[in-house]
């Protein structure tokens, strides 16, 4: 017999059709002579309730005794309307088959409500939870969201190289790949590592990001995009970071950086239109539960949205569009500045903006996403295309509420000689990016893209407040237990 997911039954008319439901136990409880089983297979968020009267079928009590919370159980039976409130239809059991026990004096999901400390502590067991089911079906239903947004508008798939030679961001922070003897390395003569016996006949690294590789696919296939993990080594233990995160880098030649801000929010806006189209029980779980969890903050630290509010304020608002310098203006002449509320004060041009700075814009002096262009050359990479007063680039970040920046992107330097001046300042070895610069001499064209931390968005759109908690595994200093 085929067993049915839940998500469907739930939605299905009652039936005398005999069927067969497979999930894990998620409470239950007896009532007099019957008892009620709450069954989760994954498929939605919702419980099928199984009822089971020992009198009436072939039930041995023994295994009815097996049924505990977090079993992996098969029931067969009827599915008729509901006596309770909660869901339209209910299963009555004539057979209820225990396929994996769990032990309930160990086993440690048992329902009450846990700390997402403790759950980390245990992250092979935490998707059974229903804030981590919900969690990782948007995941995936976004996962699907971005190849479909790309593919409807002629962007190809490419995947770039995870092990590189260069380093995109010049950060330095990058987790480097050997092969050779960590305890004894060959030696140059001058005493540095003679990484020509390495695998690679070269140094080599995780990549940071796969932009520099999508810009030369651009350059010929017009629109691509990659999708895909990135690696930062980074010592950073806070809540927006992880050592290893996805990336999506959309690159399209011939746009320039107005072209990228509408292809940015554009991206944005299609994005939360699917999840609350395709995802509607989960995000109000999540919705729910965000509301709790800001109940509990103090009043100033409260968010100004529920998770729903949002979501559809980003959605319902064209973005507003001003500069890096009138921004710097604004922000001065603030209020929370002037009264020195700001724990980083804005007192100067060049100063790199903080999430409060950015957060202050989108949602108390614009009301609305913003869009910020033109930055100091000095706080952003070399491949940013220069401006011509030679102290800004044409790059963009995209700020959302509740997070401030959410996507970061420029207009790339086409110019070879400006790049190439900009490599040499940037102290980049030019053996590691000839190639990105060699393109800017065969058919070279203004071309622009931009990055979205997949796990920064679910962030945002699950209203879920550290980024070990969107991560299946999450990579983070001195931890990489699962």
């Amino acid at each position: 017999m085929k067993s049915n997911s839940i998500s469907h039954l739930l939605k299905s008319p009652p039936s005398p059709d005999v069927i067969e439901v497979r999930g894990w136990v998620r409470t239950k409880r007896t009532s007099k002579n019957v008892v009620f089983i709450a069954i989760n297979d994954g498929s939605t968020i919702k419980n099928l309730q199984a009822v089971v009267d020992p009198r009436e079928g072939a039930f041995k009590e023994a295994d009815l005794a097996m049924v505990t919370t977090g079993a992996a159980v098969e029931v067969t039976g009827n599915l008729i309307p509901s006596q309770g409130s909660g869901q339209a239809v209910e299963l009555k059991a004539k057979a209820v088959k225990v396929l994996g026990p769990a032990d309930p004096e160990t086993y440690p999901l048992q329902p009450k409500k846990h700390s997402f400390e403790f759950l980390r502590e245990i992250s092979h067991l935490r998707f059974r939870t229903n804030t981590f089911g919900a969690v990782f079906r948007v995941r995936h239903s976004m996962t699907f969201a971005i190849h479909s947004f790309f593919n409807e508008r002629g962007f190809f798939n490419v995947h770039t190289p995870i092990i590189t030679g260069s380093d995109c961001e010049g950060a330095g922070a990058m987790f480097r790949v050997s092969t050779l003897d960590p305890k004894s390395p060959p030696m140059n003569p001058d005493g540095t590592i003679d990484w020509s016996q390495d695998f690679f006949g070269k140094s080599t690294n995780l990549t940071v990001s796969g932009q520099l590789e999508a810009e030369l696919a651009a350059m010929a296939l017009g629109k691509v995009y990659t999708f895909g993990p990135t690696f930062r080594a980074e010592n950073s233990n806070t809540s927006r970071h992880a050592s290893e995160f996805w990336m999506i880098e959309p690159e399209v030649a011939f746009a320039d950086l107005t072209d990228n801000m509408d292809l940015a929010e554009d991206f944005l806006k299609y994005l939360i239109e699917w999840a609350l189209d395709k995802c509607a029980d989960d995000l109000e779980f999540l919705s729910k539960r965000f509301e709790d969890e800001e109940k509990t903050k103090k009043q100033e630290e409260r968010s100004e949205f529920n998770l729903l509010d949002k979501l559809r304020f980003v959605l319902d608002n064209k973005f507003v569009r001003i500069t890096y310098t009138e921004a710097i203006d604004i922000l001065k002449n603030s209020a929370p500045n002037k009264k020195k509320k700001f724990q980083y004060p804005v007192d100067r041009w060049g100063i790199d903006l903080q999430s409060e700075h950015e957060r202050y814009l989108v949602e108390r002096h614009f009301r609305k996403p913003t869009i910020l262009t033109d930055y100091p050359k000095e706080i952003k990479a070399f491949y940013m295309r220069l401006n011509e007063d030679g102290k800004t680039v044409r790059a963009m970040d995209v700020l959302a509420p509740g997070i401030g920046e959410i996507i970061g992107g420029s207009q790339r330097e086409e110019r070879y000689d400006v790049l190439a001046e900009k490599i040499r300042e940037a102290k980049i070895p030019d053996e590691s990016v000839w190639w990105y610069l060699q393109i800017r001499k065969f058919g070279t064209a203004v071309h622009s893209g931009f990055g979205l931390g997949f796990e920064r968005f679910l962030m945002f759109l699950t209203g879920i407040g550290n980024i070990r908690d969107v991560a299946l595994f999450p990579r983070t200093p001195k931890s990489a237990d699962f």
